[in-house]
């Protein structure tokens, strides 16, 4: 990919999205500076709180930003849509261990939303898109959801797990969309809209 003397920062700690970006073969720089707190009220939709996260992300970033530098900023959310009367809802990274096995207690059997909301930015402009995966779990045993939080430890994980690790492999049946936004950066939908920045 060539740049044309664009300098791309990832502004993301996520070490999945490092590892997802270095495979385009490019060169770019990680920087998690930020003044933005991570936070929403109950008011807020819940399927509008990754592009608000992603976009404070974006403009919380701790300086101003040079010409020829394109910042990158994601935020991914694990949902379980509305059924049953119940409203949907959003489950994050797991406090603790009881946390842990309760979310995938919710996910076992049914199917849930990852979303995740990216924002490029550079000096001149800023745009945001999303990208929703449908997944869907088998029911999970409780000696299947112990073991994959004791042997794991998923606690920096929306939704406590990841696709790519033992219990999506055992555990998913069927996913409609893009596997790597679920691992937490859709790349190939990134890759397009950068194209139109450089």
């Amino acid at each position: 990919m060539n740049l044309h003397g664009k300098h791309i920062i990832l502004g993301s700690n996520s070490p999945r999205r490092r590892e997802l970006l270095k495979c385009w073969d490019i060169d770019f720089e990680v920087d998690t500076g930020n003044n933005f707190e991570e936070s929403f009220g109950p008011e807020v939709p819940y399927d509008s709180v990754p592009r608000l996260m992603s976009e404070g992300k974006s403009h919380g970033f701790h300086r101003p930003l040079k010409e020829g530098e394109i910042l990158i900023t994601a935020d991914t959310m694990v949902i379980l849509p509305p059924s049953a009367g119940k409203p949907g809802e959003i489950l994050g990274k797991p406090r603790d261990r009881k946390d842990a096995v309760h979310m995938l207690r919710d996910l076992s059997g049914r199917e849930h939303h990852v979303t995740t909301a990216v924002t490029i930015r550079d000096l001149r402009r800023s745009e945001t898109f999303e990208v929703t995966t449908q997944v869907w779990f088998k029911p999970l045993t409780e000696e299947e959801i112990a073991y994959y939080i004791d042997t794991y430890k998923p606690y920096d994980k929306a939704g406590a797990y990841a696709i790519q690790e033992w219990i999506g492999h055992i555990g998913i049946t069927r996913i409609e969309g893009s596997y790597f936004n679920v691992v937490g950066f859709p790349v190939q939908r990134v890759y397009e809209k950068l194209l139109s920045f450089i």
